[in-house]
C-alpha cells in the first residue's frame, strides 16, 4: 500500500471537484450555445482520472479521448484557458480553435484530446517511442473507453509497443456503453485487460473505478513498472458517465435504476467519507476546497465570456511547422 500524505489527498479531492463543477457547469451551458461543438461529460468518472494522472510529472504524456475534460483538468490545465477554449475564444488554450474534443496544454503534457475513436493509441506509441530514443525517462498514457478497444487502432498499437517495448500505458475506463450499445453486444471476454496477453503486455484492473485510492495505488504500480523500462502495461478501470454520451443523447437505453445505482457510488462523495473517517481531512476543510473550486469555475465561465473571438485573419496559423 502506498502512503500519500495529507497533501497529496487534498489535491486529488480539489482536481475531482474541479472536474465535477466543470462538467456540472458546462451541461447548464451548452444548451446556452456557450459551448462551440458537441460535449462529452467525465461526470462519474472523477476518480478513474484523478487516480490515473497523479503520479505523473509534467513532462510525462498523456493523450485523451473525446470524454477529456476529467484528464485534462487532472493534469494541470489552468481553467480560465479552458473554458475560453470551450466558448472558442481566442484566449483559449489553442486560441479557440480546438473545443471540447481537441483539449490540449503541452507544458503540462497534455498532447491533447481526440474526436476520433481510438484515435490517441498510435499518436500515443508515437510519443512513446520518442522518449525511448531519446532516453527521457517519461512515459505516456493512452486514455480510451471501452468501446475503443474494438478498434484496429487499438490493437496495432498495443502490438507495436509490446515489439518494441515503449513505455506506454493504455488506460481503459470502462463505463459498460459504447453510446447506447452494451458492452456485453459487442465484446466477447469478461474484462477489457486480458486482451494484453495476447501481445505479450501486463494487464491490470480495477473494479472499483469509483475509489480514487484503488485507482492510485493501482497506477502507482504500474507507472514505476513502464518507467523502468519493462515495455508497455494495459489497465482497466470499471467507473459510469452519469449523462449521456453526449449532449446530443438523453440516455433512453439506460433505466433510472441503473443510473441511480452508479450515482449512489458518487466518486466525490465516497472519497470525502474515506478522507473523514480516517481522520485526513475535516468536513471543513472539504468545504473550503468545495467553496474554492466553485468560486474558480464562476471565474472561469466570466473570463471566457468577456474574452474576444478569434480574428479571421489567423485561421491558417499554426497549421504548418515552419
Amino acid at each position: 500500500m502506498v502512503t500519500l500524505s495529507k497533501e497529496q489527498h487534498l489535491d486529488m479531492f480539489l482536481k475531482m471537484q474541479r472536474i465535477r463543477d466543470v462538467d456540472m457547469t458546462l451541461n447548464k451551458l451548452v444548451r446556452r450555445g456557450f459551448v462551440q461543438g458537441m460535449t462529452h461529460f467525465s461526470v462519474g468518472e472523477e476518480a478513474a482520472s484523478v487516480g490515473a494522472i497523479h503520479d505523473l510529472t509534467d513532462q510525462d504524456i498523456i493523450f485523451s479521448n473525446h470524454r477529456g475534460h476529467g484528464q485534462t483538468i487532472a493534469k494541470g490545465i489552468d481553467l480560465n484557458a479552458m473554458m475560453a477554449e470551450l466558448a472558442g475564444k481566442a484566449t483559449g488554450s489553442s486560441k479557440g480553435r480546438g473545443g471540447s474534443m481537441h483539449l490540449a496544454n503541452l507544458e503540462k503534457g497534455n498532447y491533447g484530446t481526440n474526436g476520433i475513436v481510438g484515435g490517441g493509441y498510435a499518436l500515443a506509441v508515437g510519443a512513446a517511442l520518442t522518449q525511448q530514443y531519446e532516453n527521457t525517462g517519461n512515459i505516456v498514457i493512452a486514455f480510451s473507453g471501452d468501446s475503443a478497444t474494438n478498434e484496429g487502432s487499438f490493437h496495432e498499437s498495443v502490438n507495436l509497443a509490446a515489439v518494441w517495448n515503449l513505455p506506454v500505458i493504455f488506460f481503459i475506463i470502462n463505463n459498460r456503453y459504447g453510446i447506447s450499445t452494451d458492452i456485453t453486444y459487442s465484446t466477447k471476454i469478461s474484462h477489457l485487460y486480458l486482451r494484453g496477453e495476447a501481445y505479450g503486455v501486463p494487464g491490470y484492473y480495477v473494479e472499483d473505478g469509483n475509489d480514487v485510492v484503488a485507482v492510485y495505488e493501482t497506477m502507482h504500480e504500474v507507472i514505476d513498472y513502464v518507467r523502468a523500462g519493462n515495455g508497455p502495461a494495459i489497465v482497466e478501470v470499471e467507473s459510469y458517465r452519469w449523462f449521456g454520451h453526449s449532449t446530443a443523447d438523453a440516455g433512453v437505453y439506460r433505466t433510472k435504476e441503473e443510473v441511480d445505482t452508479w450515482k449512489a457510488k458518487d466518486p466525490l462523495k465516497k472519497y470525502r467519507a474515506y478522507l473523514t473517517e480516517n481522520g485526513l481531512a475535516s468536513d471543513q476543510e472539504l468545504d473550503a476546497i468545495v467553496e474554492q473550486v466553485a468560486q474558480e469555475v464562476k471565474d472561469a465561465v466570466t473570463f471566457a465570456q468577456d474574452s474576444p473571438e478569434p480574428d479571421m485573419s489567423v485561421a491558417f496559423q499554426d497549421v504548418w511547422v515552419d
